[in-house]
């Protein structure tokens, strides 16, 4: 799967390749597995309900005569502006419980009928190629090293069900390409990308939710897995994925390619849960919880200032004010918060190991390796090492000193070599990264006295 943004907003993701072939000569109807869209179907976020599954449009409305203008007196323009200037307060008001309850501009934009939600597959209709066609042009351009005709492969293979963000007339903003496998209770996330031009509107977000409810409603997958990489593992996260699959292994393997340099992550969704609606729901949740604090907590309670500052503000003892004694406040306790959570280096180290983390050779070594795919590893390697076990020992305060850290980065790279033959990807890999380290530690320089070893 992969997931493409723009530099400043990476949503960039995961790949999983499908064999899976363009389909040629004569057309055909879509296959029965997964059940595809006989049209391409809206995903509105109304409170009346959604569309029959039938593609059957609902009988439009009779349209309503224009009435023949006439001059208007000035009582009746007079009423014409109020009843305007009533509905634009209202629009306002609707607009800012929106805003109170998603915090994003794609749910008002929806509710006002400027986006819309499709789930189109390639069906053979005009509509849904037109669709297609424009979430292919987005990935290619929001992926650029990915082959474009493996990307046109996917978007127009028939067992692929796609749900794209459109405007109109028909303008592709972002969409997710997936593949749901019947049966298995999964569905595989293969592309998800939102056009440049459309970032931080919390599109990403509201379409996931999307995804979520209408998978939910139409199938049986509860569950969905994608391959990210490191630019995509913070939007995931926040969408509900993790990096502890509990799903079977029997279920998935086999059926997705292993990304090689992706992390594979799961999200498993909740059966009562509706996603559209989770940001009022915890809204919700939220007022509960701060009314049952209120309850037993004055931490509400605004005090008056103290008297001494009606005439200036001048130096007072903290301990003379009733609400900050009464709070059991002690100078001790602040002299502890001021104190500072890390040693002197962690800032500049765990800049560098982000760096490391993100590079493009370090997908060998950002988690240790797994003894039941390599068996032999561990009677070979007597002091293992990854970036995730140097991650978790610069939070613990481990590196006193930037020749800690180095020391563990080299064994990374040592074990690396040991085990591997120089002219594997996994020594080439090692190479590249420890070659770049040493380059970030020369432009800081508090660490010239560093030098790698000869």
């Amino acid at each position: 799967m992969v997931c493409g943004t723009s530099s400043q907003n990476h949503l960039r993701g995961a790949l999983v390749a499908n064999k899976t072939n363009r389909p040629q000569g004569t057309k055909r109807k879509a296959s029965v597995d997964p059940s595809s869209p006989s049209a391409s179907k809206r995903l509105k976020h109304h409170d009346e309900g959604a569309e029959q599954g039938d593609g059957k449009k609902s009988t439009a409305l009779k349209p309503i005569p224009f009435p023949e203008k006439v001059r208007l007196g000035t009582a009746a323009k007079g009423w014409q502006q109020q009843q305007q200037q009533q509905q634009q307060q209202q629009n306002k008001n609707k607009n800012k419980k929106l805003t109170k309850h998603s915090g994003q501009p794609a749910v008002i934009e929806e509710r006002n009928g400027e986006i819309e939600f499709r789930v189109v597959n390639n069906d053979n209709e005009r509509e849904s190629l037109i669709i297609l066609t424009g979430l292919k042009c987005i990935f290619q351009k929001q992926l650029p090293k990915m082959p474009k005709d493996y990307i046109a492969r996917l978007v127009y293979d028939r067992t692929h069900l796609s749900i794209a963000i459109v405007k109109k007339p028909l303008e592709v903003v972002g969409g997710i390409t997936y593949r749901p496998f019947k049966g298995r209770q999964f569905a595989e996330i293969v592309f998800c990308a939102i056009s440049s031009d459309q970032q931080v509107k919390g599109y990403g977000a509201h379409l996931m939710s999307h995804l979520k409810d209408y998978v939910k409603a139409t199938s049986d997958v509860m569950h969905f897995l994608t391959y990210a990489d490191n630019y995509a593992i913070g939007y995931f996260k926040k969408q509900g994925f993790t990096k502890e699959i509990t799903l079977d292994r029997r279920v998935w393997m086999g059926y997705i390619k292993d990304y090689e340099g992706g992390t594979i992550m799961q999200c498993s969704m909740l059966p009562r849960i509706r996603y559209l609606e989770m940001g009022r729901m915890l809204l919700k949740q939220k007022e509960c919880v701060q009314a049952k604090i209120r309850a037993y907590s004055k931490s509400h309670t605004v005090h008056a200032p103290p008297r001494e500052w009606r005439n200036g503000v001048k130096e007072i003892n903290p301990l003379d004010i009733p609400a900050i004694r009464a709070s059991g406040w002690s100078p001790d306790m602040d002299e502890l918060a001021r104190q500072p959570r890390h040693g002197p280096n962690y800032n500049q180290l765990l800049h560098l190991l982000n760096d490391l983390q993100n590079h493009q050779s370090a997908w060998p070594f950002l988690v240790p390796v797994n003894r039941d795919d390599v068996a032999d590893y561990y009677d070979v390697i007597k002091e293992p090492m990854d970036l995730s076990t140097m991650e978790n020992k610069l939070e613990a305060d481990q590196y006193a000193t930037p020749e800690d850290f180095t020391r563990d980065a080299k064994l990374i790279f040592d074990n690396c070599r040991k085990y591997n033959n120089e002219n594997t990807p996994y020594a080439k890999s090692a190479n590249k990264l420890e070659k770049f380290m040493w380059q970030q530690i020369k432009a800081i320089p508090e660490w010239s006295h560093l030098e790698p070893e000869k």
